[in-house]
């Protein structure tokens, strides 16, 4: 294979974990035979000169964002669009050589808000994308030619993929591996860096608990309580009302009110992340996993699984396990290359 070249702008602002996240995993590969050789990674910024990070920290480029040679950005080349705060207009430096180059790259990448720099280029338009989620009504009001989906940690769209914030950036550097090298190293390299879990794209950004409010009334904070520390119990609707001393209706109306999700909706996350606990964690069997997250028969659990994550519990426990996951030397894999001090 080809060695394969990983370009990253810098900018004033930049989120670092952004960047150091992803390149992490990419210069990881190196470690390894398998790689052959792994990623080559150049960072630009426009002037060339040092960049301030958000948090303070001060990075050093490797060369001029005016100087990349158009040979440089073609189809062996993964560029990578980290993020950071905009205090206004984007530099239209950044945008500039975005509109006229990032098409050419063979895969666009952005972390975090970086997917706010790819849109404003127009390198988005008619594609899915996600970017982090408090950016992401922003992105939709924005640039309305992009199909924006909240949820996933990240979206793969053709050559065009996005992330969610920070640590997300990771995860979808791991699966870039993946594709590059197979599943073997994107797993080696996880644990080299004690990532103990590659996440699959579709996972949510938040746990259910995050991702819906916390009722201001104490009863249904107290329902929702018992919903994450019973998945197993009889979770209806009639059952939670009961609990809220609430009629159904009225129960069921409140609820959603006050969470921005239905009951049912509600309960159904927090199984699915109960299940998803049980198949990396654990090694119980799928009809004990349906059983304790609620689900009764193993099939309840595969049409809930496919229908959040898209993939059976079967093939979820395969590629994240506890046989998969677990970080340290592995018989199966080969030693890593010592790097040259």
């Amino acid at each position: 294979m080809p060695l394969r070249n990983v370009l990253v702008l810098l900018y004033d602002g930049v989120q670092s974990l952004d960047v150091t996240g992803p390149v992490e995993v990419f210069a990881a590969a190196a470690r390894f035979p398998s790689a052959d050789g792994g990623y080559r990674i150049r960072t630009v910024a426009p002037g060339g000169g040092p960049v301030r990070t958000n948090s303070g920290l001060c990075l050093v480029p490797d060369g001029a964002l005016e100087d990349v040679p158009d040979a440089e950005v073609g189809e062996e080349t993964t560029l990578l669009v980290p993020g950071g705060q905009y205090s206004g207009d984007f530099d239209p430096r950044l945008t500039g050589w975005l509109r006229v180059h990032g098409g050419r790259a063979g895969r666009l990448v952005s972390v975090c808000t970086g997917g706010l720099l790819l849109a404003e280029a127009g390198l988005l338009d008619g594609h899915r994308a996600t970017t982090h989620w408090y950016s992401c009504e922003r992105m939709a009001r924005d640039y309305p030619e992009v199909t924006v989906e909240p949820d996933p940690i990240f979206v793969r769209d053709g050559k065009v993929s996005t992330s969610a914030g920070v640590t997300a950036g990771i995860d979808l550097a791991l699966a870039l591996v993946e594709e590059d090298f197979g599943g073997d190293l994107a797993l080696s390299i996880a644990r080299h860096l004690v990532v103990f879990l590659r996440r699959p794209g579709n996972q949510a950004q938040f746990s259910a608990q995050l991702s819906a409010q916390t009722a201001r009334r104490e009863p249904l904070r107290e329902v929702q309580h018992w919903i994450a520390e019973h998945p197993g119990e009889d979770l209806s609707v009639e059952a939670l009302a009961a609990r809220a001393r609430l009629s159904p209706r009225h129960f069921a109306r409140a609820f959603q009110a006050e969470t921005g999700v239905t009951p049912g909706r509600y309960v159904e996350r927090v199984r699915v992340e109960h299940a998803r606990r049980l198949l990396e964690e654990t090694r119980e069997g799928v009809a004990q996993v349906a059983r304790s997250s609620g689900y009764g028969t193993p099939e309840a659990l595969r049409r809930a699984f496919v229908r959040a994550l898209g993939q059976p519990p079967a093939e979820y426990r395969r590629r994240f396990g506890p046989e998969r996951s677990r970080p340290g030397p592995h018989p199966a894999e080969p030693s890593p290359r010592t790097p040259h001090l």
